[in-house]
């Protein structure tokens, strides 16, 4: 229980998005978390400009690699 609750607390804030992936993913391995669950906390801790780039592309990503894969391309370009 207490890392799902230090999951709900990953946030990216003023980080870069490469630092906050790598603490996701730290975290979630802890966490008893994954498919779809894991995809809406990871969505509620990325920046919102960026949850709204990726949710209006042709494609939105479906899994959770997906998410940090598309992020982190968002993020260079």
């Amino acid at each position: 229980m207490i890392k799902v609750t230090e999951l709900k607390k990953v946030e990216q804030e003023s980080r870069m998005i490469e630092e906050f992936v790598q603490e996701f993913r730290r975290v979630a391995r802890k966490s008893r978390y994954k498919g779809r669950p894991l995809i809406e906390e990871f969505k509620q801790g990325i920046n919102n400009v960026i949850r709204r780039k990726l949710m209006k592309t042709e494609r939105p990503p479906r899994s959770i690699e997906q998410w940090y894969e598309r992020v982190t391309n968002l993020n260079r370009h």
